[in-house]
């Protein structure tokens, strides 16, 4: 039961307000017949009004029926209602694993593949403010950049800093998905993605092939976004170069994870590929809504007291009515 943006725990003590009217009736009843009276022949010439005391001591009582109100009241147990919420996530953890090769150098994105994948993907990290994110770099070889993380700004920094000339060159594609994949296996989230841009082929050699570690992703429940760089033809510019995106390969690598496949053409393109990303794994949010209560029944019971100590001082000094 909630008055006056209080509850109370125990309401059913509200019901002795009923008796007050009763009380009241019943004493202004016993009162007509019980108080002491004087008869006098004429009292015109002593008609002088009514005196403040006379006043007082007739409202007197009320200090006695105002008191039992507010005990009554704490009784019931009056409690101030703080209501809280707390939006709980469901987050999902990322890694972004970036190709460094220098295929990357190519000028068909402005103003490189590499610089135009890297602001894209500090852009997909601000739309996943709920997430961890890690970052796995490939070329030849392959390693954990940064690890899963919440501190976004830390992820940014890392992209910033990547460079050609980090890690061997050539492109190895099955040991960059096992990082990626290595970075989540421990991981306790429900949605499990991996986001591997790459322009080029497998042209390494390594004891993981990447079928092989697709199949490792699946197991472990984690869905594999590929992305092949490049525009798909030849082109020119500062650093003049094919590389052929192997688009066979990647397909196989997201149809096997439950993931998709995207071709980004260019800069424009890809922004729109992460924002795609960005729509098909959404995160969560579970709502709670919990209710705290303070108990207030000792403010009414102090000023209760506090009327009870009042009328028992006027009554027997300032209102005394008998010697």
């Amino acid at each position: 039961m909630e008055i006056g943006g209080y509850t109370m725990a125990s309401p059913w003590f509200l019901l002795l307000f009923l008796l007050l009217p009763l009380m009241w009736w019943w004493r202004n009843k016993s009162n007509k017949y019980t108080s002491p009276e004087l008869s006098f022949p004429h009292t015109g010439s002593m008609d002088f009004g009514t005196s403040i005391k006379a006043t007082l001591l007739y409202y007197l009582p009320l200090f006695r029926y105002l008191s039992m109100g507010l005990l009554i009241l704490a009784m019931a147990r009056p409690q101030k209602i703080l209501k809280e919420e707390e939006v709980k996530t469901e987050g999902i953890d990322i890694v972004l694993a970036l190709d460094l090769s220098s295929s990357m150098k190519a000028a068909d994105f402005q103003p490189n593949r590499l610089e135009a994948s890297k602001e894209m993907a500090a852009r997909f990290v601000d739309r996943r403010p709920d997430d961890r994110i890690g970052l796995v770099i490939f070329a030849g070889e392959s390693f954990t950049y940064s690890p899963l993380t919440t501190d976004h700004k830390t992820v940014k920094q890392y992209i910033s800093t990547l460079a050609f000339g980090m890690i061997d060159d050539k492109t190895a594609i099955g040991m960059g998905l096992a990082s990626a994949v290595n970075c989540l296996k421990n991981s306790e989230s429900k949605s499990k993605i991996i986001v591997f841009l790459t322009d080029g082929e497998n042209t390494v050699n390594s004891y993981i092939k990447p079928l092989t570690a697709a199949d490792i992703a699946k197991e472990l429940d984690i869905k594999v976004y590929t992305i092949g760089v490049g525009s798909k033809q030849t082109f020119g510019g500062l650093f003049s170069m094919n590389s052929s995106v192997d688009e066979k390969l990647l397909t196989q690598i997201a149809d096997v994870t439950g993931g998709q496949y995207f071709r980004a053409t260019n800069e424009v393109v890809l922004d729109k590929i992460y924002e795609q990303i960005d729509l098909l794994e959404k995160t969560e949010f579970e709502v709670s809504t919990f209710t705290r209560y303070s108990e207030e029944f000792r403010k009414f019971l102090f000023l209760a007291l506090f009327l009870i100590i009042a009328e028992f001082i006027l009554k027997n000094t300032l209102l005394r009515t008998l010697p």
